[in-house]
């Protein structure tokens, strides 16, 4: 098993470039076997669970070209398998983008039961409300979920929640049915866009996403493209916050800066400098970070997938802060191992109390789930004496070169998988 090993206190200085949005990538991967035709996908990150969905993918036949490391043709004119029981899919929640894909093309689909990170009940009944009004008949039996339509048509969706997940599910579907559908009450995330670019750039007709209500006009049938990810929000905001964690200097590239007002908004609120640039953003942590507030909320609000990090520095932040988790309940599992670090944390059902402490201090701890494990890397970051983060596997669901990219930016962290490279790895940073 391996594990990340970190010697902190050094402030992080210098310029890091940011991948591709994971869960654009996911989505829009999934939507590529809607033609017959080549799709040519650039920008992808190559994390874990890409790799995962392109196996899958591959598993039901679709022939998978993969150029380089970020880029990918994918053809979906041989694809003759419509259930999708590839052995790891259980392991990545963006399985069911499958589910929407294989629906609209072929009016059939059988995906297994989506796993991925243990953060909180996600559950599936939107995708499957959605897939109904288009006219699918849809179950849940021996773990999978099979949906079947004589044809799909063009509908009326409201969503009663807002969710991401199924918002891109049924705009998949319903951009292959018959007749026009309107999703009101959908997700505006960026993720959420982009799928639909992409879509448009394959010949459907959708409008209006980036607002509550999307409008889609069916198509018989899209065509190939060649396609360019938006930058992850999420890689690029964790950047952000290790820069304010470690009192350094850090010019993120290849994001967008309208992405990441939430995340900017909140580092200037506890004292950190955000300077904005075309395509970059530069954090600058020069005083001692002081309290806030902040509550997770879908897009444009505070994303969940920054709560954790956002913990971190108001653990080393002056006076007392408080953070409302409105997204999973299961978010705050990281708090015990936070507290292996020196935090003083309570967390209140879905608000967690914290009182700022000087500093944290090296622990041995483990990476509960993607986010939360980044997070501990940026505690470690900052933390005197040795970090050693268990279960990296987490974090490498979602991050690209992680260390790679922390080292580049003078991070003292390695890679290891036995006690004696630990041993090692401490005997060299003294």
């Amino acid at each position: 098993m391996e594990q990340y090993v970190i010697k902190g206190g050094i402030p992080l200085v210098g310029e890091v470039e940011i991948g591709g949005a994971k869960n654009a990538a996911l989505a829009i991967l999934a939507a590529s076997v809607m033609t017959d035709e080549t799709v040519t996908i650039e920008n992808l990150p190559n994390v874990r669970d890409i790799n995962v969905l392109l196996g899958a993918m591959e598993g039901i036949g679709a022939k998978i070209d993969r150029i380089d490391a970020h880029t990918v043709k994918v053809n979906g004119s041989m694809i003759k398998e419509l259930c999708v029981e590839y052995e790891y899919i259980k392991k990545i929640r963006a399985s069911y983008y499958l589910l929407g894909a294989l629906l609209g093309k072929y009016n059939h689909a059988e995906v297994a039961l989506p796993g991925g990170c243990d953060i909180g009940s996600r559950p599936i009944d939107l995708h499957l409300k959605g897939f109904r009004a288009l006219g699918a008949d849809v179950r849940i039996q021996h773990g999978l979920i099979t949906a079947q339509a004589d044809h799909l048509h063009g509908t009326h969706v409201y969503m009663d929640k807002v969710s991401v997940g199924a918002t891109i599910n049924i705009m998949m579907a319903a951009s292959m049915a018959d007749g026009k559908t309107i999703i009101e009450n959908a997700a505006k995330e960026p993720h959420v866009v982009d799928v639909a670019n992409f879509l448009n750039s394959m010949g459907a007709r959708i409008r209006g996403a980036g607002t509550d209500v999307i409008r889609i006009v069916g198509v018989e049938r899209l065509h190939g493209t060649e396609y360019s990810i938006i930058p992850d929000q999420i890689e690029a905001g964790t950047f952000m916050f290790a820069a304010a964690a470690t009192r350094g200097d850090v010019t993120v590239k290849n994001v967008i800066p309208k992405h990441l007002e939430a995340t900017s908004a909140k580092l200037i609120e506890v004292g950190c400098e955000v300077e904005e640039f075309d395509d970059a953003v530069r954090v600058v942590c020069s005083r001692p970070m002081r309290h806030t507030q902040v509550t997770t909320l879908p897009y444009p609000g505070f994303p969940t997938d920054m709560q954790p990090q956002m913990s971190v520095i108001l653990g080393i932040a002056q006076g007392t802060s408080t953070v409302t988790e409105s997204i999973f309940e299961n978010r705050f599992r990281y708090v015990d191992e936070l507290t292996r670090m020196g935090a003083n944390i309570k967390v209140e059902s879905n608000i967690a109390i914290i009182n700022g402490v000087e500093g944290y201090t090296g622990a041995r701890v483990n990476a509960p789930d993607l986010r939360a494990g980044a997070a501990l890397v940026i505690a470690g970051l900052s933390a005197e004496g040795i970090t050693i983060v268990d279960d990296i596997y987490y974090i490498e669901r979602g991050y690209e070169d992680f260390e790679k990219k922390l080292s580049e930016l003078g991070a003292q962290i390695e890679k290891v998988s036995s006690e004696k490279e630990i041993q090692k790895f401490t005997l060299k940073v003294g």
